[in-house]
């Protein structure tokens, strides 16, 4: 219990931490939204009447403490580029950024894990040396630079792939909720899952390489400590081929360090989101944070960042629940 109590703590900790370097650093920053929201010309008034209107006539201090009891009660303020309540813009983009992480990352683990699992079968051979040359190049290329190529290749050289947006306009259904590649899934309408998997795949995969190669070098690490392991060696004498022992007996235990990893690298993977789907023009809260900062759109970045924090607590919180359950080491220790 006390370690939950802990846990609570840090997490407030961590967030108020964030919340007020946001708050400080975007304050601080050359430029005035207010200015850029006026035509030129402006009177001295207008200015003034829209500063207090946001709460930009007082002090740093008291934007801080008047913003965070806002915050409190769940009042993220209002847009200042789009005149929106701000949770209700974040909320709306945010399922978009969640589904192409998440695809992402099921790429990123089918790729990553067949990779260790093919180096670690068929270990110091050319099929591991290749795995290897193949998780370098992966793992030396940033996400946006992979991003640029496949815009180049399968947009351009190439167009198969979709590479802007995240559905076609003609398409542009009433869905019920903002998941719209869960959605078509529930609803069996295979013409949208086609089409949204036509938008996301360039930018997911681009997202992804580069965590398929952290989980390869990981993942086959482990695998092939485990593969020596007694327990390992006897499934063998007890018949299992080497295939199989590897996949029955090594990748279960050899999974956890890599579980670890991939969920604290997925935090990084949606804040890559960012660049990459402005790259692809992706609708999502990466590109809904640029045009925030662009903008100046003060009430808006403390929204987004705060929101990220958020993801990121509850995901490395989630990561420590799944290892305990799946080490009984932890949970009696």
């Amino acid at each position: 219990m006390s370690a939950v109590f802990t846990r609570a703590w840090t997490t407030l900790i961590t967030l108020f931490g964030v919340a007020v370097v946001v708050f400080v650093v975007i304050r601080i920053a050359p430029g005035d939204p207010i200015a850029m929201m006026l035509p030129p010309g402006a009177s001295d008034a207008d200015i003034a009447r829209l500063r207090a209107l946001y709460g930009l006539d007082s002090s740093i201090f008291t934007q801080f403490v008047v913003w965070l009891g806002n915050v409190v009660q769940g009042d993220f303020g209002t847009s200042i580029s789009l005149r929106q309540d701000v949770a209700k813009v974040v909320l709306s983009r945010l399922p978009a950024t969640l589904e192409l992480a998440l695809l992402a990352l099921v790429i990123a683990v089918a790729i990553g894990g067949t990779a260790a699992v093919l180096a670690a079968r068929f270990r110091d051979t050319a099929t591991e040396a290749v795995v290897d040359v193949a998780d370098g190049i992966a793992l030396s290329i940033p996400d946006f630079l992979w991003g640029l190529t496949f815009i180049l290749l399968f947009g351009v050289a190439f167009p198969v792939f979709e590479i802007s947006g995240r559905i076609s306009p003609r398409l542009e259904l009433p869905f019920v909720t903002n998941f719209y590649l869960l959605e078509s899934i529930v609803r069996f309408r295979f013409d949208l899952l086609a089409n949204l998997l036509s938008h996301m795949l360039m930018p997911a995969l681009a997202l992804a390489l580069p965590l398929a190669a952290v989980i390869a070098q990981l993942l086959k690490t482990s695998l092939k400590e485990v593969m020596n392991q007694d327990y390992v060696l006897l499934a063998r004498t007890r018949g299992f081929g080497q295939t199989r022992a590897l996949l029955r007996e090594g990748l279960r235990n050899a999974v956890l360090p890599t579980m670890t990893l991939v969920g604290v690298q997925f935090t990084f993977l949606i804040g890559g989101t960012v660049i990459v789907e402005r790259l692809f023009s992706y609708e999502g809260l990466g590109n809904l944070a640029i045009d925030a900062v662009i903008n100046r759109d003060l009430p808006l970045i403390q929204g987004i960042v705060i929101l990220f924090a958020v993801l990121f607590v509850a995901i490395n919180l989630i990561v420590d629940l799944l290892y305990a359950v799946l080490n009984p080491r932890l949970r009696h220790g």
